[in-house]
């Protein structure tokens, strides 16, 4: 099976490019996952109110939001494929992609595979995910059940001093609950975290279990140091331990940067191999929203589209 385009990966990176390159006619074959890196539709699928893409002023639920936009890059013409690709070639051309079930052959190659938030796997866990336990404050912090009331957020690094800093104006207070017997964030970060009247640090503990009716109530911490545990009232847990890009699959394919994360060059989407590019979470371990994500994806299948045009005459593209 020969293709002129197949995206790896849904959410809002791969569906956006998806839209985009079967506007262009490029007939695009989208592998949105089964397994690997979560379910079909990226992290998206796990969030509740998304109230931060534009064109809902009401809010949109995440699966809500994913589905419409999988039905629209169906609209215009994108074979989508729910199966999980598990080997590919980008040293030879054309490139070779592999499921467990087939393999096919394309010129271009737009990779939307995500990144994975760390999460602590706490008793309790699952069972107050997106009621009262999240990943993301930008995504989640403006909702009401974290309004006035004391909130948790796990990490060391910027990230967690940024979502510290971020809940202070909807939190009454801001727990933060730091590992180690210190901070990782820079300078500037760590003088703000220090000195804000609503950020409380506890050093060295680490949450282990958490605890409630309907929503989060309380957690349960333990000492690093002397094993003790105590408890702490609060009505949310934010998990700041960083992400994991879901990039195994690329390793010796693509260059990746230190953290795992795909290279892209510039402002390109485009990667050390010409013909292949990536978007979305994947290749972005500093913004990482829906709408950022949709955004590079656009960018991906214009860049394919231009690249395919110039490549015509090498290629021989079925009817």
């Amino acid at each position: 099976m020969m293709e002129q385009l197949v995206i790896i990966g849904s959410g809002p990176a791969g569906y956006t490019a998806a839209i985009y390159a079967g506007r262009a006619q490029l007939k695009p074959i989208l592998f949105e996952g089964f397994e690997a890196g979560g379910s079909p539709g990226g992290q998206l699928m796990t969030t509740t109110d998304v109230e931060n893409f534009p064109g809902f002023a009401e809010g949109i639920q995440g699966p809500v939001l994913m589905q419409q936009m999988r039905q629209q890059a169906l609209r215009w013409g994108t074979q989508v494929i729910t199966d999980d690709v598990i080997a590919v070639d980008f040293q030879e051309r054309p490139f070779r992609i592999a499921t467990t079930d087939l393999i096919m052959y394309t010129h271009a190659v737009i990779v939307c595979t995500g990144a994975t938030a760390k999460r602590l796997h706490l008793p309790g866990e699952e069972r107050f995910w997106n009621n009262g336990i999240s990943a993301c404050a930008i995504c989640d912090g403006t909702n009401p059940l974290f309004h006035n009331v004391e909130i948790a957020v796990v990490g060391g690094g910027d990230s967690a001093a940024e979502e510290a800093l971020y809940l202070t104006k909807y939190a009454s207070q801001v727990h933060l609950l730091v590992r180690s017997d210190r901070l990782r964030a820079s300078k500037t970060m760590q003088s703000r975290v220090l000195n804000h009247s609503k950020i409380q640090i506890h050093w060295q503990v680490l949450p282990i279990s958490a605890h409630g009716d309907e929503v989060l109530q309380q957690i349960q911490l333990q000492d690093q140091i002397t094993g003790a545990i105590s408890e702490l009232k609060v009505n949310g847990l934010f998990y700041a331990i960083g992400h994991r890009p879901n990039t195994r699959l690329f390793e010796g394919q693509l260059a990746l940067d230190s953290q795992g994360y795909i290279k892209t060059t510039g402002k390109s989407t485009a990667t050390n191999i010409a013909g292949v590019w990536a978007a979305g979470d994947v290749q972005d371990h500093l913004y990482r929203q829906a709408i950022t994500a949709a955004g590079t994806g656009c960018m991906a299948a214009l860049e394919a589209e231009r690249w395919l045009a110039e490549q015509a005459n090498a290629f021989s593209f079925a009817a």
